[in-house]
This record gives C-alpha cells, structure tokens and sequence, in this order.
C-alpha cells in the first residue's frame, strides 16, 4: 500500500513555528524558527542566523526571505 502523496508546499506550511535551514541560490545559508511561509515560497524567520561557508556571519532579530532566491529549505529534527 502506498503512502498519499505528499505536496511540498504543504509539508512547510505544516512546519511553521519549526527551526528551518534555508539554503540560498547565492550559497547563504539563513537558520532559525519559520514564522510563515506563503504560496510562492516567501518565509519569515524569526532568531535567523546568517551563514557564509558553515560560519556564523549575522544575527538578525527577523528576516524576510523571498521565495525566489531560495535553494531548498529543510526542515530541522527536533532532537
């Protein structure tokens, strides 16, 4: 038996209020709690965490990331 497919645009918005790593076309990489995200993939972090080559560059108190630059965006465990 197979499982429902799942749309990826509803497995984020599921994830909100969740810690996300969000990967940029420019190879930034932004961490922090994803407060909303909306149809065309634009996300709002809240306690994000600028990345540059896997070290800490930037704390920001609230960042808005437009949809169009994202890479990928993965969704952090909870352990």
């Amino acid at each position: 038996m197979s499982e429902p497919i799942k749309k990826p645009l509803s497995v984020l918005q599921k994830a909100v209020h969740k810690q996300v790593s969000i990967r940029l076309k420019n190879d930034h990489e932004y961490k922090g709690k994803m407060m909303n995200i909306d149809q065309y993939m634009n996300v709002i972090l809240t306690n994000a965490e600028e990345y540059n080559n896997n070290s800490l560059s930037a704390n920001y108190g609230k960042l808005v990331i437009r949809g169009n630059n994202v890479l990928f965006i993965k969704i952090e465990s909870d352990l």
